[in-house]
């Protein structure tokens, strides 16, 4: 079976992960941890990195160090992972959704103003696949209501909006380590950001808490959200490559761009002209006219050993959400119809050409007999 993705581990980690055992340290202190903040931080254009034990983490912990909770009101896209909503329902605050752009499928931005509201706290655009949000509308509104913005960049590491990284933008940006994203810690994520204020206050709150003035003694409520130093070591001698990492998906856009641009009934993943996309997965639609629906066309490749995921399934069409009585009777109709006819194909950065080649070979097999 193709993978959708796996993770291309061909730098120091071993080297670094060693370096770690045979010095004794192996948990959330140790010279890696620094070291990839730091490093990372830099990479985005921010001044500050804060690791954590995962992407959902990093959102949940800018979130509260933002002071946002119960009572007050966040903007999401309605096409996201649901950890964007995982993350704010944990403050105690409620998600609104937005819908998306047909071009991008990022949220619209002309839709996010008539979505203010007196508890509006903060805008969460989502870097969809890759693909960055276009950012200087969205903190143009922000600053007219005086609200924060946290980009979910967790997909979009290396990605370009205009003249500055992805993440990088808003008051904080936070991404995900996990093993198929451009470059892993396994587990693990990050927050950025340029305010000495929000830095602060996320080491303090995602390291239990514990008062400057007395260990163990809390004002605060605080998490245990502490990368370990292993992880942090993998993730530096990742980052050492991570322009290499992103190169080389973009080379796999390309290759299937050039093979599936011409099929009658496929959109290929967008790229304006002010973005620079990672394609962190190569996301396509498939469209009436290209003789099977997508379903089909995912279980025929299957067959063929080539594995696929489906796009994400909208937030107001989630169960966990409508049972806590979110988003009843909400309609979000570009959202449902990218869920619909969405998929992405493998796109890990050590895809060898040989099997990219394969999987357009089977697609247009397959749309040549449907």
């Amino acid at each position: 079976m193709i993978p959708v993705c796996e993770p291309l581990l061909t730098g120091k980690e071993l080297d670094y992960v060693a370096d770690c055992l045979r010095t004794n340290w192996v948990s959330s202190m140790g010279k890696y941890i620094a070291q990839f903040e730091t490093q990372f931080a830099s990479y985005c254009g921010c001044k500050h990195g804060v690791s954590t034990t995962n992407g959902t983490a990093a959102l949940h912990l800018a979130l509260a160090s933002l002071g946002i909770g119960l009572g007050d009101e966040v903007i999401v896209p309605a096409f996201t992972m649901a950890a964007s909503v995982f993350s704010i329902i944990y403050t105690g605050a409620k998600p609104v959704l937005v819908d998306s752009e047909p071009e991008t499928w990022n949220l619209a931005v002309s839709k996010i103003e008539e979505k203010v509201t007196t508890k509006t706290k903060a805008i969460m655009p989502v870097h969809i696949y890759g693909h960055p949000c276009d950012i200087d509308p969205i903190m143009q509104i922000a600053k007219r209501h005086g609200l924060s913005v946290v980009e979910d960049a967790a997909e979009a590491h290396g990605a370009w909006y205009k003249s500055r990284k992805a993440g990088g933008v808003g008051d904080v940006g936070c991404f995900s380590f996990y093993a198929n994203k451009i470059i892993t810690t396994g587990e693990g994520g990050m927050l950025v950001t340029n305010d000495d204020r929000i830095a602060e206050r996320a080491r303090r709150l995602k390291d239990q808490a514990y008062s400057p003035a007395m260990r163990f003694l809390h004002t605060d409520l605080g998490f245990n959200y502490r990368m370990t130093n292993i992880q942090a070591a993998i993730g530096l001698a990742q980052l050492e490559n991570i322009d290499v990492f992103v190169d080389l998906r973009r080379k796999n856009a390309f290759s299937y761009n050039a093979a599936l641009g011409h099929l009658p009934g496929i959109t290929l993943p967008p790229e304006k002209e002010w973005a620079r996309s990672v394609y962190w997965m190569y996301s396509i639609l498939i469209g009436d006219d290209f003789g099977v629906g997508r379903n089909e066309l995912m279980q025929r490749l299957k067959e063929k050993g080539i594995d696929t995921r489906p796009f994400f399934i909208p937030m107001h069409m989630q169960p966990a959400f409508l049972t806590m009585g979110l988003f009843k009777e909400e309609s979000y109709p570009i959202a449902e119809d990218l869920s619909r006819r969405g998929l992405y194909l493998p796109s890990g950065s050590g895809l060898r050409d040989e099997d990219l080649n394969y999987v357009c070979r089977s697609i247009r097999e397959i749309a040549d007999s449907p």
